[in-house]
């Protein structure tokens, strides 16, 4: 009878809007990194190999240097945390699908959406991590 009256009222789960927000920031900012390294590379015409050597360090794209004075670098700080904090992106989505499958009567079509495309996104970004060439990327950027 409760969950009939909370559904009624509206509630929303706990964490639902912060968990959703977490997982697209992750994934974003893992889009945006592998979005960088393959244009850099793209634009030094090399391969994976010759991006790790040091000649291609992702802090020389920040434009007017790495100052604090700088919200380039303040960008790239923020992109750089994000990154890292990607590896919570398991644990995000397990959180999602219990959520999920507890909760999806009561969530809004929307919220369902967005809970699998975190899920899915979360798993597949986690994936990419640990294959070769996400390896690669990560030695590249964390340099």
């Amino acid at each position: 009878m409760s969950s009939i009256a909370d559904s009624a009222t509206g509630r929303r789960p706990p964490l639902l809007r912060t968990v959703v927000a977490a997982q697209l920031a992750l994934i974003v900012a893992f889009v945006l990194v592998a979005a960088v390294w393959l244009g850099r590379m793209a634009a030094a015409e090399v391969g994976p190999d010759e991006m790790q050597t040091g000649a291609y360090d992702p802090k020389d794209l920040v434009p007017f240097g790495m100052h604090g004075w700088n919200p380039f670098m303040w960008l790239y700080g923020i992109t750089s945390l994000l990154y890292l904090g990607g590896l919570a992106s398991p644990l995000l989505a397990l959180y999602s699908a219990a959520l999920l499958a507890r909760e999806r009567h009561e969530l809004s079509r929307r919220s369902r959406v967005l809970l699998l495309v975190g899920i899915v996104g979360g798993v597949a970004v986690t994936v990419l991590r640990f294959i070769p060439a996400g390896a690669d990327m990560q030695a590249w950027w964390l340099d």
